[in-house]
């Protein structure tokens, strides 16, 4: 028996002697190519999954450095922004010019299938799991919303409420309905509906065959050992969970949508995500050359910031944590006011003679995510550090900033009908450039 087959056999049982064990950890992660990680809440170390984000203990926040040599991807650099301003004939967007978009994986091969007339499409994703979407949760949608613009190419948009089922305290019927109710917020942001296709996982893997029979042919790729080592699940797991990833992966590839793409299995995706994701998308690529099928390219965020500070994501279900974009004015003012938090000095005197900490103080930072003008957030940024700017002062900037963005948000929210939800969410041929 090769030693392959001698660990696949006695991985799991006791008597294993611990090298063997060890070289089956080492070996069973090599076969993605990608770091595993734990679902350890408590661990003191930084913990960066789909589930769970967290720095590690003593720091102030997350070291997306340390993620970049642990996921194996490429930083997003000048020369990389330079190119894709002359490729698309725009300022660069703001999550660009202030590496809140940082990371990415074949992103050059995007931008020489652009310069060369090939299309591509854009695939981004929403888990369902509450009625109201947070601030955090715009990150990615923006950014996908100014790429379909600027390269005018068709988006396929995954609302996983299976995935929610399977993980949260929710029957089918209002996760399923809660999909709905998200997509009145995506429809919202001004996605082209010409070529913007919306699909909720339960809907669409029984209309379209192609969706569940690329589900199928990546299971079959992935053993129960590797999806254990990917993901960190565990034997206490439902067996939905380790079945799912298939499922977020397979809108990766264009053959997954007949009615756009007419079958073709060789259209070039690029998925923006937040980095917590990239997970799926690392067994995906695996998954891709196993299948013939083109790797996926990624655009990888950073996080927004949970309100009590940066060594946490905002979470939806945490209220304290969160902007939500159902919050009134009022709700927005308290919410900053009492919980955001300041890198300002304990005293007036102090903070005037030793100005605010940027780096820590939560209102700069989610200015850095929504206020457009570079000027005025320099000026604020030198203002703060110098402590000629109070964090009340700050505070109001960032308030009246969230207020505009919030209510503008809910008006367009209020105006999208069931039809136009219906409209989006119909298979149907999409309306693209197939050249530059």
């Amino acid at each position: 028996m090769t030693l392959r087959g001698f660990l696949f056999k006695n991985f799991q049982k006791p008597s294993l002697p611990f090298p063997y064990r060890k070289l089956w950890r080492y070996w069973s992660r090599s076969l993605v190519g990608t770091a595993s990680f734990s679902t350890d809440t408590t661990s003191t170390e930084q913990v960066v999954n789909p589930w769970h984000v967290a720095a590690a203990e003593g720091t102030a926040t997350i070291d997306y450095n340390k993620l970049i040599r642990q996921f194996g991807s490429q930083r997003i650099d000048k020369k990389i922004i330079a190119r894709l301003e002359k490729l698309c004939n725009h300022k660069p967007h703001r999550f660009l010019r202030r590496e809140i978009f940082f990371s990415h994986r074949d992103f050059g091969l995007i931008m020489d299938a652009y310069e060369n007339g090939q299309p591509f499409f854009l695939y981004t994703g929403r888990g369902p799991s509450s009625e109201a979407m947070h601030l955090g949760h715009l990150i990615p949608l923006m950014f996908t919303k100014w790429l379909q613009d600027v390269f005018e190419v068709p988006l396929v948009f995954q609302l996983t409420d299976d995935e929610k089922f399977l993980w949260k305290d929710v029957s089918v019927e209002e996760t399923y309905q809660l999909a709905y109710e998200n997509a009145k917020d995506i429809i919202a942001l001004g996605f082209d509906e010409q070529k913007t296709f919306i699909f909720s996982d339960l809907d669409y893997i029984s209309l379209v065959p192609e969706f569940y029979r690329n589900i199928l042919r990546i299971q079959k790729c992935v053993t129960c050992n590797q999806a254990k080592s990917i993901f960190g699940f565990r034997d206490s797991d439902n067996i939905g969970k380790m079945a799912f990833p298939a499922v977020q992966a397979a809108p990766s590839f264009s053959n997954t949508f007949p009615h756009i793409f007419g079958g073709k299995r060789d259209v070039p995706c690029l998925i923006p995500c937040a980095i917590d994701q990239d997970p799926y998308f690392r067994m995906t690529r695996d998954v891709a050359s196993k299948l013939g099928y083109l790797k996926p390219a990624l655009l990888h965020s950073i996080f927004l910031p949970a309100l009590q500070g940066t060594k946490l994501k905002m979470s939806a279900s945490d209220p304290t944590s969160s902007i939500y974009l159902t919050d009134t004015n009022e709700q927005i003012n308290k919410k900053i006011n009492r919980y955001a938090f300041s890198g300002g000095q304990d005293t007036i005197e102090k903070h005037r003679n030793d100005g605010g900490n940027t780096e820590l103080d939560v209102s700069y930072q989610y200015l850095t995510f929504f206020m457009d003008d570079d000027d005025k957030l320099k000026c604020i940024k030198e203002d703060y550090e110098s402590g000629k700017m109070l964090t009340g002062d700050l505070k109001n900037e960032l308030i009246r900033e969230l207020e505009l963005l919030v209510t503008h948000h809910r008006e367009c929210r209020a105006k999208v009908t069931v039809e136009e939800v219906r409209r989006f969410m119909t298979p149907r041929a999409l309306n693209f450039k197939a050249q530059k």
